[in-house]
């Protein structure tokens, strides 16, 4: 009794705590006033689907990096060469990443390589392993490398050297963005480092980033120049906003890094504004010996290769302040005071990505997504009442407090709930029925046998807990490949059902059995009573011999794989912005017509747009790709005289502004409620970690099965799931699905889920085999199905009473998630039945004719058949 009152107030402290944590969600207002602060604000942060605001990727632009890098470098080095009077061709040319001179003496060129080593030291301190002639870096922590090729020497950063500059540069970058973004006062932004070379920006509640991603894409780097009248490979010119060029030195005379604070204010002289900044004692210092020295020059600062002001230094300038002049407005004067504030980037970055929900999708996204939650979670609950009466009340309310628990640990650990995650939550309580369907029909199973109400819940918990781990542990296996690729809400959804899954070992084996005990404590020798209609009807099922016609089965299922298969190539699968990059806008235009917003389109030379009525009246889905979108702005610079280095540099950003630009002057009133831009290069690599996480997710799940289980398992199970798989692809391609990063997430789920079903069936053939290994495979397999098949149909509906209102009333913005995930369901339901137990019964008949076991034996087995050798 003490035992079992110790785990009730274990078990009470853990769901209190869940509840605790998962409380302030649903607190009312009059309640947070007498709560501290810090609980009731410990609440789920609301996804940009959901709220709305802005998500940005931006990438580093490497070359522009390496190219600075290299520049500095060779400029060094020259001048080192010069003093010790090694010569070469002055006229040297840069050939992509590489600087090429050439000697006077080719003989020189081991000199060169040591001058070159010891440039390296003394310009970053790492060790200088040079390349060979052939060009390739030796093992090791290179830095930069030198070759030669006849009398020309090519100087190359090697890829150790760019993957440390790289990491280097895009951690000092985030640093900057978090400063900028905090300047600005936005509320929680969140900035994360995004695969090697990129930053992910979010900013919930911003629907329009124009002045965010004019602040995230400008460099802002500022140095001082002096004005020289000597033009050679020394000097550059450099313009400033009027186009007045400006004749420079290469050599920096002073870095914009000691500037320590700046501000924006209104010249006393000119009462416009300008940008006054100060010094750190070092620069101070240099600033007011460089002024001393050079009366009467013009000295230029230089912000991002524009010259904002050249003065003519008058007079020494000591204290380390100055002022920068221009034609700014005291926004742009505000700006540039926050940029030299906040520091330099250390490399450009350019928005590749953007993504932008308004805050009126939120709100119906979120109505969408609570109204079919509850629907498929009332669903859930009335389906296990009427399949086990008071049993079920008891599983329902595991499942409850189960979804809590999810809800709390979401909570504690600050994670963001988005319509992925929605979905994600209400797939979870269709697998965690599973777990308790199993249970209860491991008690039928021993209550049949005419054991009594303790002892069939004690065998029964114990056969349905391996079983419970061995297919929870391969769902997680799959699952979790989605947190390591996805990105945003692709993690929430990973995260949601990896949580899920875990406190639902808590909740259906923990609780369940406390509670199940609880209700049977006077009752231990009595049968327990688990009857209702849909159980009777169960009972009656079968039983079926479902290796009759395994040859028809593997045919037609063979044959709906080929047909998949033909439709991915033809017509395929219709991809989103993910994967093709492009553009898709939801707008609202009152004043516009599907034709006339065609028209509009049309007349701007925005012809291959496609164009959806989406939702309510006047509300149209936009398409374009890449390539039209880079066509579109092209004609319209032709025609407006634009520059034709202006369309080359033109972003995918400037791109919609146009695109919106031109919407907005047909109809005043638009409402562009969602835009999503997303480059070709990010769509490449979604696509690509998303066949690698496929990949990785069967190799992952057949060495786990192998392990657990045999060879020959392994491969049944995992050739059915890769059956489901291409099957579930061709009805995406078949019914016009859009296949982006949810539809990716679909894919994954059913990986789970599919193993999960296939899992129990293996298991329980195992589990007879080991008690009678003398009976014919064919005959095993057809009781271990017929034995889970209530079981496996239970676990079906409910998991499909949990999808179908998001299948249904759900949107467009969980569509690609739930459709898919309904027929994955019912494919993955029939395969489990007909096609797991044909190819395990072809295999391992193949395994009986070379003679092995179909299992490999315990370890019990082992010692007892050793314990018999004399």
């Amino acid at each position: 009794m003490t035992r079992f009152s110790f785990r009730g107030l274990v078990y009470a402290l853990v769901i209190l705590l869940g509840l605790l944590s998962a409380a302030p969600n649903i607190l009312p207002d009059s309640m947070r006033q007498h709560v501290p602060q810090w609980y009731s604000q410990h609440t789920l942060s609301l996804g940009l689907d959901l709220q709305g605001g802005s998500h940005l990727l931006l990438e580093a632009d490497t070359d522009a990096l390496f190219a600075r890098q290299l520049d500095t470098y060779s400029s060094a080095l020259f001048s080192d060469l010069r003093e010790q009077n090694i010569r070469y061709v002055k006229h040297a040319s840069k050939q992509g990443l590489s600087v090429q001179f050439t000697l006077s003496n080719p003989d020189d060129f081991y000199k060169v390589k040591q001058r070159a080593s010891e440039v390296a030291m003394q310009s970053d301190g790492s060790s200088a392993l040079l390349l060979t002639q052939q060009g390739t870096a030796p093992k090791g922590n290179a830095s930069k490398g030198i070759s030669q090729k006849g009398n020309v020497i090519v100087l190359e950063l090697t890829e150790e050297y760019q993957a440390a500059v790289v990491k280097d540069a895009i951690n000092r970058s985030l640093e900057v963005v978090r400063k900028r973004l905090d300047e600005t006062g936005l509320t929680e932004p969140s900035v994360t480092r995004q695969g090697s070379d990129a930053i992910l920006v979010q900013m919930p509640g911003i629907s329009d980033p124009a002045n965010v991603k004019a602040l995230l894409g400008t460099t802002a780097q500022m140095r001082f120049h002096w004005q020289t009248q000597v033009s050679n490979s020394e000097s550059f010119i450099r313009a400033d906003i009027n186009d007045r060029q400006y004749l420079l030195e290469k050599h920096v005379a002073l870095e914009g890094e000691h500037i320590t604070d700046a501000a924006a204010v209104f010249s006393p002289e000119t009462s416009q504004p300008v940008v006054t900044f100060r010094l750190d004692n070092e620069g101070a210092r240099q600033f007011a010996t460089m002024t001393k020295n050079n009366i009467g020059r013009v000295l230029a600062v230089v912000l991002d290769d524009t010259v904002v002001t050249a003065p003519v230094i008058n007079s020494v300038i000591p204290g380390g302040r100055g002022e920068i002049t221009g034609s700014f407005t005291m926004s742009e004067a505000q700006d540039v005071a926050l940029m030299l504030r906040t520091g330099a980037l250390p490399v450009p970055l350019h928005i590749i990505e953007e993504r932008t929900v308004g805050p009126d999708l939120g709100s119906d996204a979120i109505e969408t997504g609570v109204k079919s939650g509850i629907a498929g979670a009332l669903g859930v609950l009335v389906f296990m009442l009427a399949i086990y009466g008071r049993w079920g009340a008891i599983a329902s309310l595991a499942l409850t407090v189960n979804m809590a628990l999810v809800f709390g640990v979401l909570t504690l650990f600050g994670a963001t709930l988005t319509l992925p995650g929605i979905a994600g939550l209400i797939l979870t309580m269709g697998m965690a029925v599973d777990a308790n369907i199993l249970i209860n029909e491991r008690i039928r199973e021993e209550t049949k046998k005419g054991r009594p109400a303790g002892s069939a819940l004690k065998i029964g918990f114990e056969k349905a807990f391996g079983t419970i781990v061995d297919s929870n542990f391969t769902t997680l296996i799959a699952v979790s490949l989605l947190f390591v690729f996805g990105s945003g809400p692709v993690k929430g959804f990973a995260v949601t059902i990896a949580i899920g899954l875990i406190t639902s070992l808590f909740t259906s084996v923990a609780l369940t059995k406390l509670l199940m005990q609880r209700a049977t404590k006077k009752h231990q020798r009595e049968p327990i009573n688990l009857s209702s209609p849909l159980l009777t009807m169960a009972d009656k099922l079968g039983p079926f011999n479902f290796l009759k016609s395994k040859k028809l089965a593997l045919s037609v299922s063979l044959i709906l794989t080929l047909c998949s298969m033909a439709i991915f190539f033809k017509p395929g699968l219709q991809y989103g912005v993910d994967f093709t990059g492009g553009t898709m806008m939801e707008i609202s235009a009152p004043q516009l017509s599907t034709e006339q917003l065609r028209t509009v389109l049309k007349e701007h030379h925005f012809e291959d747009i496609a164009i959806q009525e989406y939702g309510a009246k006047n509300q149209y889905l936009l398409r374009a790709p890449v390539s039209e979108q880079s066509n579109a702005l092209s004609n319209i610079e032709a025609n407006t005289g634009a520059s034709t280095e202006a369309n080359t540099v033109a972003t995918q950003g400037s791109n919609i502004e146009v695109l919106k630009q031109v919407i907005q002057d047909a109809d005043s009133t638009v409402v562009f409620n969602k835009v999503d831009v997303v480059g070709p290069k990010v769509s490449d690599g979604f696509a690509d970690l998303s066949i690698l996480a496929l990949l990785i997710a069967g190799g992952g799940m057949l060495a786990y099965l192998w392990f657990q289980f045999e060879a020959h398992f392994a491969t049944a199970a995992l050739l059915t799931v890769l059956l489901d798989l291409t099957k579930t692809i061709g009805f995406i391609a078949l019914t016009g699905i859009e296949f982006n990063l949810t539809a990716v997430a679909a894919l994954l789920a059913l990986i789970g889920y599919s193993i999960n079903d296939k899992v129990v069936v293996l298991d329980r053939v195992r589990e007879l085999l080991r008690i009678s290994p003398e009976r014919s495979l064919a005959d095993i397999i057809n009781e271990a199905v017929n034995s889970t098949l209530s079981r496996t149909v239970f676990t079906s509906l409910t998991t499909l009473l949990a999808l179908l209102p998001m299948a249904l009333v759900g949107g467009d913005a969980v569509s690609s998630f739930a459709v898919p995930m309904v027929f994955a369901v019912v494919i993955g339901t029939s395969s489990t039945l007909f096609i797991t137990s044909s190819l395990l019964h072809m295999l391992g008949k193949r395994r009986e004719q070379r003679g092995k076991a179909q299992l490999r034996p315990t370890a019990e087995e082992v010692k007892a058949s050793l314990a018999h050798i004399p």
